[in-house]
């Protein structure tokens, strides 16, 4: 009788969320981990401050040590592998230095920095010096930084309200340190969105789709930025990536927009497209 044969070994994609935990499921870690599920990625934490907050707003902030935070980074690269990584809030100095040191002894390159710096509540969860020590030790670490129109405004000190003041913001970005940029334009006052990716090697592009009209929108950057490093890891292009991340946050936000849940800014549904979708 013949022996049984052995299952082929199979290595999932491997994702990294840095990021803080949202005690409602909506942003944070929690959003990261549902969006890595659902493009079909394994998903990995390393927590850098448990928050208090639901959908009006956060009302606490713990953050974890800075060699916690980058002790955990170590123990997932060095047992079971990251393909790619993304980073959300931070919340000091001293964790975003923990981070690049981390990041350099696992010697990832696929990296999606998020600069989380305001909820979509209005809540500021960054300060200058993080933001200041962020551009100076993770942007240049980066294949992608993923600023909305508000942050990129705090981090350049000037307004974008066009288009065009898009356009030279995000070259500004880039002169940042920056290998490429994709700067979302959601804040705009227009019913269709305009989010521009522009890389240091001259690619432009500019990607546009419907605006949606819903106050669930709780987590939607950081949902974004878990979708495009689940693309990443799954070997797509960096263009591919930020087309398949977009398109899946607009499946969410459209998929959450029945919902009701909280009393603020309500939550994505990540399982948009799937069978495991709550919206059906």
């Amino acid at each position: 009788m013949p022996a049984p044969s052995t299952p082929t070994a199979h290595i999932p994609p491997r994702t990294l969320t840095i990021a803080g935990s949202d005690s409602s499921g909506g942003a944070g870690i929690q959003a990261d981990l549902k969006t890595f599920a659902a493009l079909g990625c394994f998903g990995m934490t390393a927590i850098t401050a448990i928050t208090v907050q639901n959908t009006l707003g956060v009302s606490g902030v713990h953050a974890i040590p800075p060699e916690i935070v980058g002790a955990q980074i170590d123990a997932v690269a060095s047992d079971l592998g990251v393909d790619a990584a993304k980073t959300g809030m931070l919340g000091s100095p001293e964790i975003v230095h923990a981070v690049a040191a981390a990041l350099d002894r696992c010697s990832l390159t696929q990296l999606v920095v998020d600069p989380v710096m305001i909820a979509t509540s209005g809540a500021t969860l960054s300060s200058h010096d993080t933001a200041r020590a962020m551009v100076r030790e993770l942007f240049p670490r980066a294949r992608l930084v993923t600023p909305n129109l508000i942050e990129a405004a705090w981090l350049l000190g000037r307004e974008i309200h066009t288009e065009d003041q898009m356009d030279a913001a995000a070259e500004a970005l880039l002169q940042l340190g920056c290998h490429a940029v994709l700067l979302k334009g959601g804040h705009l006052d227009q019913p269709i969105l305009s989010d521009l990716l522009l890389c240091a090697d001259g690619t432009r592009e500019v990607i546009r789709h419907p605006r949606i009209a819903t106050r669930n929108l709780h987590g939607t950057g950081c949902t974004l930025a878990a979708a495009v490093t689940a693309h990443l890891a799954r070997g797509l292009g960096l263009t591919e990536a930020v087309r398949g991340g977009i398109e899946y946050v607009t499946q969410a936000i459209a998929a959450g927009a029945r919902w009701s849940l909280g009393r603020g800014n309500g939550p994505l549904d990540h399982g948009a497209g799937n069978a495991c979708s709550l919206s059906r």
